[in-house]
């Protein structure tokens, strides 16, 4: 049995999402803002996916609103994203967005069809029991209560980036090809970075007032996210398999899990502060949410 090669793209962007959510997490310690991180993370996309343009056009031209589509459903995740990581924890949101690959397997069967195994059903099932595990606490908590109020908002944001990522995945599977990669990633990622100006309103202060001890944190955050997003599109995009492409690059839940128990404080990221107890069962949660991903794989 061979390793498909395309699959190693999903395995690198699964380290780069974790490194940069961490370090847009800690930008949001100098409160850069949710509408600013959003917006600069997405100009990001857009210049990290245009060398790609070189790769030039496929066979024919799609509808001119099919990239707009994907951009829309991909700048409603991005939102969920960041809404999730700026108010909750990374190691509670990183692996509830691995419900992703259990996403796309369904949407791919109603919208390309494949028909849905019953493992895909037990999957969904021990998706449902991670997320369980990654809200539930000792009953002697090790962390302060105030932090228990920003799970179930967390969970509900990852869950929201889950399905609009899932739904993005699958037009770019479905409608990439006719255009080719080097032209409908661009031009998706290029819109994605318009429709971001559309946040200018809601800006918490100018750009130009982003405290200067901030901007290495989120540009090189914003410029991680890019790339694997790069990484995700052409491996959707150019070899089509955007379930087995998922059911790699969700290992990501369980890489946040442990970089945030042993290299958080690089970051200074509080979650190392929860106590074993608590990080336990979120690496059970992650353990299961592997588990379900694994029998998709099988």
């Amino acid at each position: 049995m061979t390793f498909p090669l395309h699959l190693l793209l999903p395995l690198a962007s699964s380290f780069g999402y974790v490194a940069g959510v961490l370090l847009l997490k800690r930008s949001a310690a100098f409160g850069v803002g949710l509408w600013r991180t959003t917006f600069v993370a997405n100009v990001m996309h857009a210049v990290c996916i245009a060398p790609f343009w070189a790769l030039g056009p496929g066979p024919g031209t799609g509808a001119w609103w099919q990239p707009l589509v994907t951009a829309l459903l991909f700048f409603a995740g991005q939102i969920f994203t960041f809404l999730a990581i700026e108010r909750g924890d990374v190691s509670i949101a990183t692996p509830v967005l691995g419900a992703k690959i259990i996403l796309v397997a369904f949407l791919s069967a109603v919208f390309l069809p494949d028909p849905i195994p019953l493992k895909w059903w037990i999957a969904a099932v021990l998706s449902v029991a991670a997320i369980a595990l990654l809200n539930r606490r000792p009953r002697h908590t090790d962390a302060p209560t105030a932090r228990a109020t920003n799970i179930g908002g967390t969970v509900a944001a990852a869950l929201g980036a889950a399905l609009t990522f899932a739904a993005s995945d699958i037009t770019v599977q479905a409608w990439a090809p006719l255009w080719g990669v080097g032209r409908y990633l661009p031009i998706m990622f290029g819109l994605l970075a318009l429709l971001s100006f559309a946040l200018f309103p809601v800006f918490s202060a100018p750009l130009r007032s982003i405290a200067r001890p901030a901007r290495p944190w989120l540009l090189g955050g914003a410029t991680l996210l890019g790339v694997q997003a790069a990484g995700m599109g052409i491996a959707i995009g150019a070899f089509g398999d955007a379930t087995a492409v998922n059911i790699v690059y969700s290992s990501r839940g369980l890489w946040a899990v442990l970089a945030v128990w042993w290299i958080g404080h690089w970051f200074k990221n509080e979650e190392q502060h929860l106590g074993p107890a608590t990080l336990r069962l979120r690496l059970w949660g992650a353990a299961l949410m592997l588990a379900a991903i694994g029998l998709v794989l099988v």
